[in-house]
């Protein structure tokens, strides 16, 4: 029986050895999955895909702006701030890129509160909210690595986008265009420069910074050449659908720092 004691005894004591490196290694391997980090946030975007939903189903005309057409345009992007305070306020504060993108898409709600009444002359008001939130996405994608090939592809699409919008624009969206164009690229380039597909040094979060920095050029061109040059066929679809994953995608990025910050804490 004493024997018998023992036995168990040492066998508790083993278990209890052991797991605290199963532990860590089930986190490392969760946190390193994107089939289980899909998982993790998916629950998370419910209230963003029901807004957009909502928007899509409304379709308020543009042509009555109101304070309720700006709410619910602007309701998907209040869902992603809530998406990004779901991981915790210790995150936010621990995390600076977590907090960049957090205030980019602060700003980017004001610039679609300003857009419902760009008619009414508050256009620019609009572009300077999202300059502000492209300087802001630039910052939390980084200044590594410079890859310039990506820098030079981004810089030539860019330059033709803006050749091409340049014989319709007069006065001071002239400037304000290029300007703006200037900003959208470095962020593309940003995010586009952090993937690194040759180097098999790509994250699926940095994935997502990658797409969401495409779509929004996507969106915003859309936007400029149904402006000023031409009306383009179901050009608000197009812009909404592109703009709403483009912020999500952005979002969804932030994830990547969480991952770091947790695997720091571990170690």
């Amino acid at each position: 029986m004493e024997r018998f004691r023992f036995d168990r005894q040492a066998l508790f004591e083993s278990i209890e050895e052991i797991s605290p490196q199963l532990q860590h290694g089930s986190d490392r391997n969760a946190a390193l999955s994107p089939t289980l980090q899909v998982k993790s946030e998916g629950p998370k975007l419910v209230p963003f895909f029901k807004a957009t939903c909502v928007y899509f189903v409304l379709w308020l005309p543009t042509s009555s702006p109101s304070w309720f057409s700006a709410l619910i345009k602007c309701l998907p992007i209040f869902c992603l701030w809530m998406f990004l305070l779901a991981h915790g306020f210790s995150f936010l504060g621990a995390s600076s890129n977590a907090r960049k993108i957090f205030a980019g898409l602060v700003f980017s709600a004001l610039g679609d509160a300003f857009l419902i009444w760009q008619e009414q002359g508050y256009f620019v008001h609009g572009l300077l909210m999202f300059a502000i939130a492209h300087i802001l996405y630039s910052s939390a994608f980084g200044m590594k690595p410079v890859n310039v090939t990506a820098g030079l592809v981004v810089t030539a699409v860019s330059s033709v986008s803006y050749l091409l919008l340049y014989p319709y624009l007069s006065g001071p969206f002239t400037y304000l265009v290029a300007v703006y164009i200037g900003l959208i690229g470095f962020m593309g380039w940003r995010a586009v420069a952090g993937l690194q597909l040759a180097n098999d040094l790509w994250t699926w979060t940095k994935l997502c910074a990658c797409l969401g920095a495409v779509l929004f050029m996507v969106s915003d061109l859309t936007i400029a050449v149904n402006k000023f040059c031409f009306p383009v066929p179901n050009s608000r679809a197009i812009i909404m659908a592109t703009y709403y994953a483009a912020q999500m995608l952005i979002s969804l990025s932030v994830v990547e720092c969480q991952d770091a910050e947790g695997a720091r804490k571990r170690a």
